[in-house]
């Protein structure tokens, strides 16, 4: 496995600086009916406004149901079908437009369903798995094929399986997978006390 821990300013928790969106992923391993538990287990326990836990989870495995599976990688771009094809399970996160309480437009919706995301994926890499969001798929495909509510929002398919080497890889998709991990410096994007401020630490 290719382990690219973040190199961070001051030191972070080192489940947070582990966690990295891999592509290469074992084709002949299935992930486990508890690990994947553990997965959406973690993300059910992510915060939420009103605790309202407005997403939602379509899960496909391939070892289990191999056609739905497939209907599933048909959604996703091209350039997403060159790797994902060895990903064991595809999910898709979908947020509810609407509080249950009152059924008032609930505008944290896609908020809180990229936390619980977020939990799924810091989960995967507790347990040493590849979790990879992708916003490159046709989420109205994915809505006509699998029954999803209209005025629901497709959110992110996520890949998950166990890691491969990279040299499992197309040309292109290792070229990305080799690359150094880098991120903005923080006074790009946080400020202090007016926007004008640029945050320096």
């Amino acid at each position: 496995m290719l382990v690219k821990p973040a190199t961070t300013q001051v030191p972070i928790a080192d489940l947070i600086a582990r966690r990295w969106s891999s592509r290469a992923i074992d084709p002949n391993r299935p992930v486990n009916r508890d690990h994947l538990l553990a997965l959406l287990e973690a993300a059910r326990w992510a915060p939420s406004c009103f605790g309202d836990e407005p997403w939602r989870y379509l899960v496909w495995n391939r070892f289990h149901d191999a056609a739905a599976w497939q209907q599933a990688f048909e959604c996703l771009a091209e350039g997403n079908q060159l790797w994902v094809r060895h990903a064991p399970v595809l999910l898709l996160s979908v947020a509810a437009p609407a509080f249950g309480h009152n059924n008032q437009p609930n505008r944290w919706a896609q908020h809180d369903t990229g936390a619980a995301s977020e939990n799924l994926c810091l989960q995967a890499a507790a347990l040493g798995l590849v979790a990879h969001q992708m916003g490159g798929f046709d989420s109205e495909q994915a809505k006509t094929r699998f029954n999803i509510p209209a005025d629901h929002t497709c959110m992110a398919m996520i890949a998950v399986g166990h890691p491969a080497p990279a040299e499992s890889l197309p040309d292109e998709t290792r070229k990305k997978e080799l690359e150094t991990r880098k991120r903005k410096p923080l006074n790009k994007f946080v400020f202090e006390g007016n926007w004008a401020n640029a945050f320096e630490p």
